[in-house]
């Protein structure tokens, strides 16, 4: 699929943003005052603003507020109450905490639960859609979820915890691309079987002599040499740099900082992968994804 900028920017951010919420709940740390405020500052940034980028990409941005409404069968939907219900308990557990220096838990570990159910909820917008093998797997929402954790614990400051999540969030993310580059032939999605046609169906002629939304959007292939170099350069920048960092220089707040420049960048590279390498069917009508059929 084509990689769109508002979508890797949201799902990077947001899930830094409510991985970091998640920890504040939880107590971890444990912050009133001015440092409380810094924190969720930072926090809320990273998830709102992230959450405003994803508005971008929609079509109609006026009808946004719409997706509320399908909560029952949409984890769009379910995203969104999940969202706002977060960032509003959370919103009166820093009230207390910045302006009485009171921490009242039940709201903060409700809150705490709140946010990492949106984050999961994200990655379910993808893990659901078996038009896309790759993404239709368990691995896809267990690493937002895990990418958001070990964010979070890196910008609240949690070293040694960060530490376990980043290498969790190796194992995760190889698991997913080794499961993944093998998802499409698994499916059994031909061209037979997207036209329901018997016997051996090859493709003639493209349905269009021009580009179109399908062959921008969904069409897109990056070459495998460079889908190998961009994974080895993610999965270095998101864990092994700030292992590293945290390693050598514990908590100090100079290498913690370059660890989270280190992380986020190397989840951007994670992300732009995530969309880029998506094989969606409707390109077997344009004669894309034969060496998928055949692996």
């Amino acid at each position: 699929m084509q990689p769109a900028p508002s979508v890797i920017i949201f799902s990077t951010l947001s899930g830094a943003g409510f991985g970091l919420l998640f920890f504040l709940g939880l107590g971890m740390p444990s912050v009133s005052g001015g440092i409380a405020f810094g924190f969720y500052v930072i926090a809320y940034l990273l998830a709102v603003g992230g959450l405003m980028a994803s508005v971008f990409h929609l079509g109609n941005k006026k009808n946004a507020w719409k997706s509320y409404s399908q909560w029952r069968t949409s984890w769009l939907s379910r995203e969104g109450w999940f969202a706002v219900s977060a960032l509003l308990l959370m919103g009166i557990h820093a009230f207390f905490q910045v302006f009485f220096g009171t921490t009242i838990s039940t709201i903060g570990w409700l809150g705490a639960a709140l946010s990492l159910c949106t984050v999961f909820a994200t990655g379910m917008i993808y893990a659901q859609l078996k038009t896309i093998p790759r993404w239709s797997q368990p691995a896809t929402p267990a690493f937002f979820v895990v990418a958001a954790l070990a964010g979070g614990a890196l910008l609240s400051n949690n070293p040694n915890l960060a530490i376990v999540l980043l290498i969790v969030l190796a194992v995760v993310v190889g698991f997913h691309w080794w499961k993944g580059d093998s998802r499409f032939a698994e499916a059994g999605s031909t061209i037979g079987t997207a036209t329901q046609l018997n016997g051996k169906v090859s493709l003639w002629e493209k349905p269009h002599t021009g580009e179109n939304y399908l062959t921008h959007e969904m069409v897109y292939q990056v070459a495998r040499k460079h889908a190998v170099k961009l994974r080895v350069i993610a999965l270095v920048l998101m864990t092994a740099v700030p292992v590293g960092l945290v390693v050598i220089f514990g908590a100090h707040h100079i290498p913690v900082l370059l660890a989270v420049v280190s992380h986020l960048a190397g989840l951007f590279a994670q992300r732009w992968l995530f969309f880029a390498e998506a094989e969606h069917v409707v390109g077997l009508y344009y004669g894309a994804h034969t060496d998928k059929q055949s692996a």
